[in-house]
């Protein structure tokens, strides 16, 4: 198994929640593009897509938070292996995350995807 340093993982870290945030925040901008449509637009069609994309939302909003979790629980183990010995937090190796990596990257190819999706279906009804 790869090793790297805890001060290269706990850097990816906060990387990954400052990016999880900002996630977040598009969540927010999504919904309420989504509720802008579904106010203005009753046709069956539409409302049905406006649900899909309510439910695509929630989805990854869930998924943001067992993401956050997860990489809070990891720096978390760093934090202790810093406390067992504050020195080498710079240079002592540990175990690298590569499943983390992976869910992370997929997360965001996923949500990419949804938001092409949603601006491409926003083009159609507005």
């Amino acid at each position: 198994m790869d090793t790297k340093t805890i001060d290269e993982l706990h850097a990816e870290h906060t990387d990954w929640q400052k990016r999880l945030d900002f996630y977040a925040d598009e969540i927010n901008i999504m919904n309420k593009r989504i509720a802008d449509v579904a106010s203005k637009n009753t046709a069956k069609e539409t409302l049905a897509q406006v649900e899909h994309f309510q439910n695509s939302m929630i989805v990854q909003k869930n998924n943001i938070d067992e993401l956050r979790h997860t990489v809070k629980d990891h720096d978390n183990y760093l934090q202790n292996r810093v406390e067992e010995n504050p020195v080498s937090a710079g240079v002592r190796k540990v175990n690298d995350h590569p499943k983390m990596r992976e869910s992370m990257n997929s997360f965001e190819t996923n949500f990419n995807a949804i938001r092409h999706e949603l601006n491409e279906f926003l083009s159609k009804v507005l």
